[in-house]
C-alpha cells in the first residue's frame, strides 16, 4: 500500500468516527423516581431526541437526583449533570419573565395551554433572559388552590383572613399575610409534616395531584375553585452550554424542534392529566368543591394586585417590557387583564 493509500485510509476511518460520534445527555429529575415527570414525560422527550437526531444523541435520567430541586441551575453550570428543570421562582432577580404565568389570577385552569403560552411570551418578550446556560424549554404546571380543613369552607376575605394557614412560599404567602391570615409557610415537600399534625386550618397554593401525592386528601374538608387561576407555578428546562455546543447544529434544530413548546406542552398535559384524576378522588375522601363567590374573587383579585405591580417594576429593571408580555400572555390564553 502506498503511502497515499495510507494516508486516504487514515482519514477515511477518522470521518467515519467523527460521524458516528454520540452525545449522551445525562438528564436530571428533582422528583421522586415514580413521579410522572421522570418516569414519562423526560423519557418520551428523550426518546424524540434521539429519534430525530438519529441516535446521534442520546440521554439518561439517574434513578436519583444529583442535587435538591434549589441547585439544578448550579447542578448544570458545573457540569453535575447536561440537563435539569428548576422551578423558576428558585433563580431569584436573575430570571424574571416567566414569574408572568405565575401571577394572581393571570392564568386558567388548562396547565397544557398555560405551558404553550409562556413558550410563546418567552420567545417574544425574554428569550436571551438565561445567559450561562441553553434555554431548552418552560412550562406551567396544574394551578395551586385554596383549602379548608374544617367543616367551614373559605370563601370570603374574612373568613380567610381569619384562618391559620399552610402556605407555599413566595407570592401567595405575601398575599395571606397581607391579608391578615396566620401563615406557616414552607417548601411543598414539607407539607403533610404542618397540615397532617393540626397546626393550621387551611391551605394554599398546592395543585389537586400535589394534594394527592402528599396525601393531604385525609386532612382537607373542601376546595374553593376560582374561575381563574390563583396561582400557577412555572418551570423552566436548560441544558449545560458546553454539552450543548458539542452537538452539531443540525441536531440543535432538531433537539429544539421537540422542546420549547413541544416539551412544555407535554408537561402540562401530565399535569393536567394527574389533576384530573386527584379531583376525581375528591368524592371518596369526602373533600367538597365549592365554587367561589364572585364578590370574594373580585376582592382578592384587587388584594393581589401588589404581586403584579411588583413584577413589572422587576421586569422593567431586568429590561422586559413587561406590560406588553403580560397582555400578549393574556392574550394567548384569551383571558382579560383585571
Amino acid at each position: 500500500m502506498t503511502k497515499r493509500m495510507v494516508l486516504a485510509s487514515l482519514a477515511f476511518a477518522v470521518s467515519a468516527t467523527g460521524a458516528q460520534a454520540k452525545t449522551r445527555l445525562l438528564v436530571n429529575c428533582f422528583w421522586p423516581s415514580s413521579h410522572f415527570a421522570c418516569a414519562e414525560v423526560l423519557p418520551n422527550w428523550i426518546e424524540e431526541i434521539e429519534r430525530v437526531t438519529e441516535g446521534r444523541v442520546t440521554g439518561i435520567i439517574p434513578p436519583k437526583s444529583v442535587s435538591p430541586p434549589p441547585e439544578q441551575l448550579a447542578a448544570i453550570e458545573r457540569g453535575i449533570a447536561d440537563v435539569a428543570v428548576m422551578f423558576n421562582g428558585l433563580f431569584g432577580d436573575a430570571v424574571v419573565g416567566p414569574h408572568v404565568a405565575m401571577l394572581p389570577f393571570v392564568g386558567n385552569h388548562d396547565a397544557e395551554a398555560m405551558s404553550k403560552a409562556l413558550w410563546a411570551t418567552n420567545r417574544e418578550y425574554f428569550a436571551e433572559e438565561f445567559d450561562t446556560v441553553q434555554l431548552l424549554s418552560q412550562f406551567v404546571i396544574s394551578p395551586g388552590e385554596l383549602y379548608s380543613q374544617t367543616d367551614e369552607p373559605i370563601n370570603s376575605m374574612d373568613e380567610l383572613s381569619g384562618r391559620k394557614m399552610w402556605v407555599l412560599p413566595g407570592p401567595l404567602a405575601e398575599i395571606a399575610k397581607t391579608l391578615g391570615s396566620g401563615v406557616v409557610s414552607g417548601p411543598a415537600v414539607q407539607a403533610n409534616e404542618i397540615i397532617s399534625r393540626g397546626v393550621v386550618d387551611g391551605h394554599l397554593g398546592l395543585d389537586p395531584q400535589a394534594v394527592q401525592s402528599f396525601q393531604l386528601m385525609p386532612y382537607t374538608d373542601s376546595t374553593t375553585r376560582f374561575s381563574g387561576a390563583l396561582y400557577a407555578a412555572s418551570f423552566s428546562v436548560f441544558a449545560n452550554r458546553d454539552k450543548w455546543d458539542e452537538i452539531s447544529p443540525e441536531d440543535q434544530e432538531a433537539i429544539m424542534g421537540v422542546s420549547g413548546d413541544v416539551l412544555g406542552a407535554a408537561f402540562g398535559a401530565a399535569w393536567n392529566a394527574a389533576a384530573e384524576a386527584a379531583e376525581a378522588a375528591y368524592g371518596d375522601a369526602g373533600i367538597e368543591v365549592v365554587e367561589a363567590d364572585p364578590a370574594f374573587e373580585a376582592a382578592l383579585t384587587e388584594a393581589s394586585g401588589f404581586v403584579t405591580e411588583g413584577w413589572l417594576e422587576r421586569a422593567e429593571a431586568a429590561g422586559i417590557d413587561g406590560a406588553a408580555a403580560l397582555d400578549f400572555y393574556r392574550s394567548q390564553l384569551g383571558t382579560s387583564g383585571n
